[in-house]
């Protein structure tokens, strides 16, 4: 009989869970389009458990044109008001006017860096962090990494993204390799097996 896989203590036995930490969590994105879906989602999330956003994530992306932050950094007070009344997503009004906000932010630091992911990026020096955690309880919250870049993405106007948010955007994109060594994927993300 083979052994269950090892996975990090955060996850549980549900699929969605199951299906992100094996699949996504800590694999490196580089696509705009896919970290500014990260951004919105990560800051959906303050407060509330990542559980309830990957439940929403397919009706997120349909709510919000597929993550294009053209489509909503145009969005108007109609269009909040029509999302304040979607049962889909998390119906909070500084999240959902956030979320259009960053879009706009998002599209100067594509136009200043030619990429969000140029910018973003080189907060770890365009390469991941590889963190070698033996225990959950030894993972940070945040970091002076994460610390600068919410204040330098505060400073370009952008909300939801204190430095908590930060780390963990960088831990969802791969910036920083947080699987604790017990892990599998720690072994496989550190030898490029996305």
């Amino acid at each position: 009989m083979q052994e269950p896989l090892k996975r990090c203590g955060w996850v549980t036995d549900n699929p969605l869970y199951r299906d992100y930490h094996d699949r996504e969590w800590g694999v490196p994105v580089h696509e705009d389009h896919a970290l500014f879906e990260r951004l919105v989602l990560e800051g959906a999330q303050a407060g509330l458990s990542w559980y309830t956003i990957l439940r929403k994530r397919e009706q997120y992306r349909e709510a919000f044109d597929r993550f294009d932050p053209v489509l909503v950094a145009g969005y108007d007070d109609r269009k909040i008001e029509e999302l304040m009344n979607n049962e889909g997503i998390v119906r909070n009004r500084a999240k959902i006017a956030s979320a259009v906000r960053n879009a706009r932010c998002f599209l100067q630091v594509q136009q200043e860096f030619g990429s969000f992911d140029a910018y973003i990026w080189q907060f770890v020096g365009g390469h991941p962090i590889r963190n070698r955690w033996d225990r959950l309880e030894d993972v940070p919250a945040s970091t002076p990494i994460s610390e600068a870049m919410s204040k330098d993405l505060k400073k370009r106007g952008f909300t939801f993204v204190g430095p908590t948010i930060c780390y963990a955007l960088m831990q969802a994109t791969g910036m920083v390799q947080d699987h604790v060594t017990s892990c599998f994927r720690h072994g496989e993300i550190a030898t490029g097996k996305f």
